[in-house]
């Protein structure tokens, strides 16, 4: 769960829950688990709620980023 959400894009619990093959409950538990030990957070409410792992602090996660190959 940890790895799909640290890919810098917000996942909502069903989406999560069908990616992991888990039921959407048991991936609901599991992040408020995460959520309490903050190793991931929520963004929005309800329906709309996304969760997503916290940003690293002083780390450029566009440095991940593979740059293009050159040309020629």
């Amino acid at each position: 769960m940890l790895a799909l959400l640290g890919d810098g894009e917000s996942w909502s619990s069903s989406g999560l829950a069908l990616a992991l093959g888990l039921s959407q409950r048991t991936v609901q538990r599991a992040l408020d688990s995460l959520a309490a030990a903050g190793k991931v957070q929520a963004i929005g409410r309800a329906r709309a709620r996304r969760w997503m792992t916290p940003p690293v602090i002083g780390f450029t996660t566009t440095l991940l980023l593979p740059a293009p190959l050159p040309i020629g």
